[in-house]
């Protein structure tokens, strides 16, 4: 029937059965035989012949509509099949967790257009459990989130690289004038944090329950630029992951990195996820690939992926 609609939308917009035939490089006789065909199946009268001029019925004109829109799906899905038949995918929608959208999404995509410069990269961003069904429902090629997603049988998780916290603190502040910093001096330091609800900021918190510590926190925000930025004019400290942390953005806003045992054993693992192979096109594939291969060359990713 695909092939049957298709003639009959090419003479409905050539309005002409010779004109319809050229087009489509048939008889106008065999042409004929299809649209008489087509209206025996359906039982139904597609066209009126007013002159030499073929006009659509009521039921022709409902036909119209339903081949358009055959035309139109049978489009979409040749383009998607084409997915599955190439490497190279034209647009990837990455799901971005808020911490790994501040720490690992810019430079990801930084790499990734570098080498693929036609390739569109669309991200979506959520909380981890949000990003996690939004690739179980296939509505996001894949996700890096920071942790694992080990509980889900519908969900591939792939280590990327493991993260810590570490403090930081502007470089006039007065509590470096000690020698040497343990974690006990978080009692009642000034604090900005990023907000609840993300799994950096639950480590954190689960950090101060566990040595039973209370800092001074004075704000809780929701971007990791405006807590750096925000650090010297409160005279605050901040616990940030090791992988958001630059040479340059720290001697930008004059801040010190202080390095505490604790904290190093604070550690994450970041990790990119997709759902059922058996649905993750090559073009996809081949970006999971360079993903994985991408993080596995930086310091500080899993010995599984060396």
């Amino acid at each position: 029937m695909l092939e049957d609609m298709r003639m009959f939308a090419a003479v409905v917009e050539q309005t002409s059965l010779n004109k319809a035939a050229d087009r489509l490089n048939v008889s106008q006789p065999a042409l004929s035989r299809r649209i008489a065909r087509l209206e025996a199946e359906l039982g139904v009268q597609l066209f009126r012949r007013i002159g030499k001029r073929l006009e659509l019925t009521a039921a022709g004109q409902v036909t119209y509509e339903f081949a358009l829109e055959l035309r139109r799906f049978h489009g979409k899905y040749l383009q998607k099949l084409n997915e599955f038949k190439s490497t190279e995918a034209p647009v990837a929608t990455i799901g971005a967790s808020l911490t790994t959208l501040q720490t690992t999404l810019p430079e990801l995509i930084t790499a990734m257009t570098e080498k693929h410069p036609q390739l569109e990269i669309k991200a979506v961003t959520g909380k981890t459990h949000e990003i996690a069904t939004l690739v179980k429902e296939r509505k996001v090629d894949f996700g890096l989130v920071g942790s694992s997603v080990d509980d889900d049988p519908a969900i591939t998780s792939l280590p990327l690289f493991e993260d810590h916290l570490m403090l930081v603190l502007p470089r006039t502040h007065f509590i470096l004038e000690r020698t040497q910093l343990e974690l006990s001096d978080l009692n009642g330091l000034p604090m900005i944090l990023f907000q609840p609800g993300t799994w950096y900021r639950t480590l954190t918190d689960e950090l101060f329950r566990r040595y039973n510590l209370k800092p001074d926190v004075r704000m809780e925000i929701d971007s990791f630029e405006a807590i750096i930025r925000l650090l010297s004019a409160c005279r605050a400290g901040t616990l940030l992951p090791k992988s958001y942390l630059r040479e340059q953005l720290l001697k930008d806003n004059d801040l010190y990195l202080v390095r505490i045992r604790e904290l190093e054993e604070t550690k994450r693992t970041t990790s990119l996820i997709h759902g059922d192979p058996a649905w993750v096109a090559p073009s996809t594939r081949f970006l999971i690939q360079e993903t994985v291969a991408y993080f596995a060359r930086r310091p500080g990713s899993p010995k599984s992926l060396s």
